[in-house]
């Protein structure tokens, strides 16, 4: 297991955090998404951190992380706020954001604010939806929208009892319907159910959801766009983006990775078949492989 350490930021947040390899290398800041942990990089971290400085933290909610109660404190611009605030009180003045699942969907904010201020170099964004992609998907494609309709589940306080005695395995059995659930390894399985039967992560998780400004609609709601619809406002990234996609995903379908150049303009796509939805340990060495391609092309 990696050992963490608690980094205490400005905002009276703290984050356990693993942070390896040199201090003086160029760093690389992983975000795990739901309902994971730190540990979803381990492989990367293992084969990058001769070369980078790899910093992996336990995010607002997650692990022995802060989890303040109540989802206002879930709102995107505070979670990108911890990555900034993680990197000036580690010493980090540039770095390259790398992302999962909802780590990945803070990436992409992470690497539209980082860009303008000039400290985030590149972005790896693995198996994430683009912000702008996945909100048109969710109102015009019925198979993203179907595959979407745990999220609705999470945001349902009608679950929120059973959640504050059982924590958090039992909402996932029941609102993951996909044929392949995550295969985990057994190594991994006793911190994760320690971590899911916590019923403050559990509710701390599920916050990350249910402060989004995401809308899912409902399978009964014509497919289409609302007449009123207007893109999110999201500035087109700049900086080299690496995009790595199972395309055995069956909760963030493939069709994501259309469109995207419309708001990235340096854009590589590596698409991994026969991967699912959490790639960076389903297949490592297709992920180590796009990763070692992306940095030594985009230095």
């Amino acid at each position: 297991m990696s050992a963490l350490t608690p980094v205490t930021l400005p905002n009276g947040i703290t984050l356990d955090v693993w942070d390896s390899g040199p201090k003086d290398a160029p760093a690389l800041i992983f975000l795990h998404g739901f309902p994971e942990n730190h540990r979803t990089w381990r492989h990367q971290i293992a084969h990058l951190n001769p070369r980078f400085r790899c910093i992996a933290p336990d995010q607002r909610g997650y692990g022995n992380s802060s989890a303040p109660e109540g989802a206002e404190h879930y709102e995107v611009a505070a979670l990108i706020g911890d990555i900034f605030a993680l990197a000036k009180t580690l010493g980090v003045e540039r770095f390259t954001i790398v992302g999962h699942d909802w780590g990945g969907a803070l990436a992409w904010g992470v690497a539209a604010f980082g860009q303008a201020m000039g400290v985030v170099d590149r972005a790896i964004i693995a198996n994430a939806p683009h912000p702008a992609v996945f909100q048109r998907l969710l109102f015009e494609n019925e198979a993203q929208r179907a595959a979407s309709q745990y999220m609705r589940t999470f945001r349902d306080p009608a679950h929120d009892a059973l959640i504050a005695t059982s924590g958090l395995a039992g909402l996932l059995a029941s609102a993951l319907t996909w044929d392949s659930r995550p295969n985990y390894d057994p190594a991994e399985v006793a911190l994760l159910m320690e971590q899911w039967k916590r019923p403050g992560n559990a509710f701390a998780m599920l916050n990350w959801y249910r402060a989004s400004g995401i809308k899912v609609p409902p399978m009964d709601e014509p497919i289409g766009l609302p007449k009123d619809y207007t893109d999110p406002p999201f500035p087109a990234l700049t900086i080299p983006t690496l995009v790595v996609w199972g395309m055995g995903d069956e909760a963030l379908l493939p069709a994501n990775l259309d469109g995207l150049g419309d708001w990235v303009e340096d854009l590589t796509v590596e698409q991994v078949p026969g991967a699912g939805h959490f790639i960076p340990w389903e297949a490592p060495d297709a992920v180590n492989a796009a990763m070692d391609a992306f940095l030594a092309g985009s230095a």
